[in-house]
């Protein structure tokens, strides 16, 4: 070796040796396979909810995980209010400027604004594997990724446990299988009745101002909603019409009110705290919490009222389904955006390590909280033992969410999403307010449904 090549290699060692010492090593992150960091402070801003009660305490703990292992990265959050943030939000996407990160449900609208970023290349097999099978498709368009759930929400029925052990009903068998429609309707027979002040104790009470009832009825019948994953028009099957002669049977028999057609959700409620509705038409895993916290109240003076027990049911199907019946459930979470001035790569992979940290193993109390099952297995480990939720209840909406169905609008074009949100507010809800006032019979709905739909969603 020459004295030149010599003196080289000890200028190089000379220039590692200076570069490495005094510089604290960062950890990786998990962004793919990119094992690079950048330690440039940066600062990602988060739009959010008041999820549950204490989410906000939530964040602060969040956020201050976060910056133990990324002090460069600050997470400049606000928490929105449901009834103004959308608005907010909407004014911002309009203007090329939304935030890094917004909570919400996937929205095929805010896709094709250009604005979301798509995270595929951030998500590790580690990422993946961690999330319960399901869940991450609930904020999938297109085969690609757009966000990541804290939790899914699932829409079942509702019971008082009273009335039902009255009555003899077997909720437990009905949370861990399902049940047909001609087993509900053995069921009501035994839940419609009297009360001592003259009132009537109903077997369901539903609202008239929505089309949850049938929604829920006609998805638990095997149609996904007015056309399916391909776009194409499925309200022209026969499980349609036999929907909505199951709903008018429904009313003529007393199972339901009469006057459905006029009540609101306040009032469903209403009836169920009262004792006059054995089952309700729209009830969620989070009315456990929330009929226990009112208990606390009864008890405490603050609010006249029996006490409750809250029991999770999914919604019935129909006599030709087999197994437990599809459920109403959509995955919420965190959606990541670039802005008109795109602030570059760098800040994009931030802010996906952000977003893992606002949706990782800790932030599963938000579906504790809630009384929903998790979303990740992390979660599920970190809250082990506890469960808000009652256990049958957890039993329930864990079926649920096994069960639960595709929302159709993250697979269809924008066009044929605008047009069914159309026909589903022009045609669904005055034809299915009708059939509840006995102003349209089952027939004639569907074949309004069916010509309309045909027409609308060709």
């Amino acid at each position: 070796m020459n004295k030149w090549l010599a003196l080289f290699m000890v200028l190089v060692l000379v220039a590692i040796t200076a570069a490495c010492g005094g510089k604290k090593a960062e950890p990786a992150p998990q962004t793919g396979t990119d094992t690079k960091v950048d330690t440039t402070p940066d600062t990602v801003k988060v739009w959010t909810y008041p999820v549950h009660a204490t989410y906000e305490n939530d964040m602060k703990d969040l956020v201050a995980d976060f910056n133990k292992q990324y002090p460069h990265i600050k997470v400049e959050y606000e928490v929105l209010s449901w009834a103004e943030g959308p608005k907010k939000f909407d004014v911002a996407l309009n203007a090329g400027d939304p935030p890094d990160l917004y909570f919400g449900a996937l929205n095929g609208a805010y896709v094709d604004t250009g604005l979301v970023l798509p995270l595929d290349s951030y998500m590790t097999q580690a990422i993946k594997d961690d999330f319960q099978t399901g869940t991450l498709e609930t904020m999938q368009m297109n085969g690609k990724q757009y966000g990541l759930p804290i939790y899914q929400s699932l829409w079942g029925w509702g019971a008082n446990k009273r009335i039902l052990d009255e009555a003899g009903i077997d909720y437990k068998k009905i949370q861990q299988n399902g049940w047909t429609w001609d087993e509900f309707l053995a069921a009501a027979k035994k839940l419609t009745k009297k009360l001592p002040d003259g009132s009537t104790q109903y077997a369901l009470v539903s609202d008239g101002t929505s089309t949850d009832l049938i929604d829920m009825l006609s998805r638990a019948n095997g149609l996904v909603d007015a056309v399916d994953e391909k776009g194409s028009f499925i309200w022209n099957d026969a499980k349609m019409a036999d929907t909505l002669k199951f709903i008018e049977s429904l009313r003529k028999d007393g199972v339901l009110p009469k006057e459905t057609a006029a009540l609101t959700p306040a009032k469903r409620t209403e009836m169920l705290y009262a004792g006059q509705a054995a089952i309700i038409s729209k009830g969620i895993p989070y009315y456990d919490i929330m009929i226990a916290n009112r208990n606390k109240d009864i008890e405490a003076g603050k609010v006249q009222g029996e006490k409750l027990d809250y029991i999770q049911l999914p919604v019935p199907h129909g006599n030709s389904i087999t197994g437990y019946g599809k459920t109403s459930g959509n995955g919420e979470g965190y959606v990541m955006f670039r802005q008109k001035n795109d602030k570059g790569a760098q800040h994009a992979k931030n802010a996906f390590l952000v977003m893992e940290a606002l949706t990782g193993a800790k932030a599963g109390n938000s579906a504790n909280e809630l009384a929903l099952p998790f979303v990740r297995k992390s979660q599920a480990k970190a809250f082990e033992g506890k469960s808000l939720a009652k256990a049958d209840n957890l039993v329930a909406s864990g079926k649920m969410r096994e069960n639960a169905s595709p929302n159709v609008t993250l697979k269809i074009t924008a066009e044929k999403a605008a047009a069914l949100k159309q026909y589903r507010e022009q045609v669904l809800k005055p034809t299915f307010q009708a059939l509840l006032a006995g102003e349209k019979t089952a027939d004639a709905a569907a074949a309004d449904l069916k010509s309309k739909g045909e027409q609308m969603l060709k």
